[in-house]
């Protein structure tokens, strides 16, 4: 508790000290080119609010849907409820998102980043500049009749190329298509576990052993079949292969 006071005490003191020395909340430059930037208090306060926004577009805008979908499925199709913990799976899930969009990282960094740090492009220009690498990623990855639906639902006039549909279509699109290919990924994982658990509740109720739950003897053959055919660096591998990767 008194860490939260000395806190917040400092917060008001660096506000207090911000007021006496003048920092102005707002100002609003034109260069020679005609371009307007904007104070550099500004640009920190416009940094800070997007980083809210930073876990929705990792979500909705990256790999992240559909790694995480397929792998709580195949969690279920094993039988185990809680290994790997949630923790372990986002964590995988978010480094092997790195990993697949690192061409898209390294694009925006050298058309957006580094010429945005060598003041050769504006904020708006640079923000501009780096949502392009992150449509073509969308765009390639986003099935026509999604595309078409959230087109005809949002009432927009035809476009002639892909690089006229406006993020407002293409996000709710391309996370559409994210779920549809993750439950079809899914859904073919789960076919192996599922004749295991039909093969052991068969052979189970031959044996008049139908008190005893087919789960607690199916689980330690799954478990057995995913190690020996190398079940990890299988999807992984398929994942980064469904991506183009």
């Amino acid at each position: 508790m008194r860490g939260v006071l000395l806190i917040i005490l400092f917060l008001f003191s660096g506000i207090a000290m911000a007021a006496d020395v003048g920092i102005p909340a707002f100002n609003l430059t034109t260069n020679e080119a005609g371009a307007q930037t904007y104070s550099v208090t500004i640009q920190i306060l416009a940094l800070m609010t997007m980083l809210t926004f930073l876990p929705a577009m990792i979500m909705m805008m990256t790999s992240f849907t559909r790694i995480i979908i397929v792998f709580a499925i195949l969690r279920q199709a094993l039988g185990l409820q809680s290994t790997p913990s949630n923790q372990i799976m986002v964590g995988l899930a978010l480094f092997l998102t790195f990993f697949i969009m690192t061409p898209v990282l390294e694009e925006v960094n050298q058309v957006a980043v580094q010429p945005y740090l060598n003041e050769e492009l504006t904020t708006l220009e640079a923000v501009e500049a780096a949502g392009l690498p992150f449509h073509r990623f969308m765009m390639h990855q986003t099935r026509e009749n999604d595309l078409n639906l959230f087109l005809r639902l949002a009432q927009s006039p035809p476009v002639e190329s892909s690089e006229e549909v406006p993020f407002t279509v293409l996000v709710p699109a391309f996370v559409t298509s994210e779920l549809k290919t993750a439950f079809q990924i899914g859904f073919m994982l789960f076919i192996p576990f599922l004749v295991i658990d039909l093969v052991v509740a068969s052979v189970l109720m031959a044996m008049g052993m139908m008190m005893l739950s087919p789960v607690i003897i199916s689980l330690p053959f799954k478990i057995m079949l995913f190690v020996l055919v190398d079940g990890w660096a299988m999807i992984i591998g398929t994942l980064a292969a469904s991506f183009g990767i």
